[in-house]
Parts: structure tokens; C-alpha cells; sequence
């Protein structure tokens, strides 16, 4: 036990894992069910890859449909490049909900982490935050399930 009475985690024990001495628990009696399975790491792999790509491009076309496209529209009066900017947006903003909707599946997002992706697809420049931090979860999930992932 530690000094402010809650168990302490060994060298040894897996992330995560507390060594309380009471069997049954997790710790080091017994290890904890890693995250994702051993035989899905490939997949979640993959399926953050393709988040990522949508949630860049959909990001950029945003940033490009708000900074460009609208004062050339509403300043210089050429709408042509909203319709050049704002349709693959929003084409690909569902792509990207839908490769948001996987990724979670595979990680266990809860539902308010995909609702917080699916604004972030609409507010320029918060498509790239929502981009890191999802990242930084899954790459998290991966290094406790299997150790030797990180890179």
C-alpha cells in the first residue's frame, strides 16, 4: 500500500495493474484483460489511419470553404469555389463520421466521444484537435494492450 492508502503498482505489473495482495482483483495475481484483443490490433491500426485521413482532409476542406471560398463568395461575389470547397466537405464530412463511428467500435469509444468527433467536423481548425486526441487515446489503448506496439 502506498502512503495515502491506495495500492501500488509494481515494476512488473501491467499497466494499469495494482499489486493489493487480495486475490481475485486484478493485479499482479492476476492480469488485467488487455483493451483490445491480440487478434484486433491490426485492424484497429488500420481503421485509425483511415480516421485520420478523413478527419485531415475534411479539416482542410473546411479550413479552405471558411477562409477562402466564403469572402470569395460574400466579398468578390464568385460562389464557384464554395460548390469546389463545400461539396467534397460535406461528401466527406459523412465519410468521416462513418470512419469515426468504426474506429470507436473497435476501441469503445463512448458515445460522447463520437459526438465530440462529429462537431469537431464542422468547426474549423477543431477537426485537427479532435484528430490528436483521438490518436493519442488509441495509440494509449494499443501500448496497454500489447506492450511491444509502441513504437
Amino acid at each position: 500500500m502506498s502512503d495515502q492508502g491506495r495500492p501500488s503498482a509494481t515494476p512488473d505489473s501491467p499497466v494499469g495493474a495494482v499489486s493489493d495482495g487480495e486475490p481475485g482483483r486484478p493485479g499482479i495475481s492476476m492480469p488485467l484483460t488487455p483493451v483490445i484483443p491480440a487478434d484486433q490490433l491490426q485492424a484497429v491500426k488500420s481503421a485509425l489511419v483511415r480516421y485520420r485521413v478523413m478527419a485531415y482532409l475534411v479539416g482542410a476542406l473546411l479550413v479552405a470553404l471558411m477562409l477562402f471560398a466564403m469572402p470569395m463568395k460574400y466579398v468578390w461575389h464568385d460562389d464557384r469555389w464554395v460548390t469546389w470547397f463545400g461539396l467534397p466537405h460535406g461528401w466527406l464530412y459523412m465519410v468521416l463520421l462513418i470512419t469515426a463511428w468504426d474506429l470507436g467500435r473497435r476501441v469503445n469509444w463512448s458515445l460522447r466521444n463520437l459526438v465530440g468527433i462529429g462537431l469537431a467536423g464542422t468547426v474549423p481548425f477543431l477537426s485537427f484537435v479532435a484528430e490528436y486526441l483521438a490518436r493519442k487515446d488509441v495509440q494509449r489503448k494499443l501500448a496497454s494492450s500489447n506492450p511491444r506496439v509502441v513504437r
